[in-house]
């Protein structure tokens, strides 16, 4: 699928409020970001989106990258170290399987919204949310047409 028509059929406001309302139980950083391919290994182009978004810098190490290449239509999710000391493995399989399917019936927005809502579940229990948290990401879709 083309990038603009994905992104036209994605209800990107809904989006946004999906990261506001996760990262109100959490200290974790959600990201989504979204361009036409990932490129032979899908996983370090993610790799280089997440230090790109200063993913890397947050105080705990708890960011969360949710990375969709449109035309290929595969995706990624990357946690941040901080995530990856705390949580058992295969802790992204079940949204991973979730986003799967709703991708398949062009469920973007509830797929990417589900995903953004079990992702901050998830985080509150490793990385609950302190009285002084400060949002240090962005919440918006990051775009690019690499």
């Amino acid at each position: 699928m083309q990038q603009k028509e994905f992104l036209t059929q994605l209800d990107q406001p809904r989006v946004v409020h999906a990261i506001r309302s996760a990262e109100k139980q959490t200290s974790g950083e959600i990201r989504v970001h979204v361009q036409p391919k990932g490129g032979d290994d899908i996983r370090k182009t993610a790799e280089r989106t997440f230090e790109r978004l200063g993913m890397t810098r947050t105080k705990l190490r708890n960011g969360v990258l949710l990375f969709i290449a449109t035309e290929e239509q595969r995706f990624t999710i990357l946690g941040d170290r901080g995530i990856h000391e705390k949580v058992p493995p295969g802790f992204w399989d079940d949204i991973a399987t979730r986003l799967t399917s709703r991708f398949k019936n062009g469920e973007f927005t509830d797929g990417i919204v589900e995903a953004i809502s079990e992702a901050g579940w998830h985080l509150a229990k490793y990385f609950p949310r302190a009285k002084d948290d400060v949002d240090e990401l962005p919440d918006e879709i990051d775009v690019s047409d690499e």
